[in-house]
């Protein structure tokens, strides 16, 4: 097992491909803040 080997971290490396083995960095999420959401009330007709 080695360079040739794809099945291990050091052949994906060697391969230029990604997997199991070898995963892409996570791209950073952002948090956005939530809107509030107000209720309109309904006023009783007389």
């Amino acid at each position: 097992m080695g360079k040739g080997d794809i099945k291990t971290r050091r052949g994906k490396i060697a391969n230029k491909s990604y997997g199991a083995r070898r995963p892409k960095k996570a791209a950073k999420v952002e948090v956005k803040p939530k809107k509030k959401v107000t209720k309109k009330v309904a006023k009783k007709a007389k």
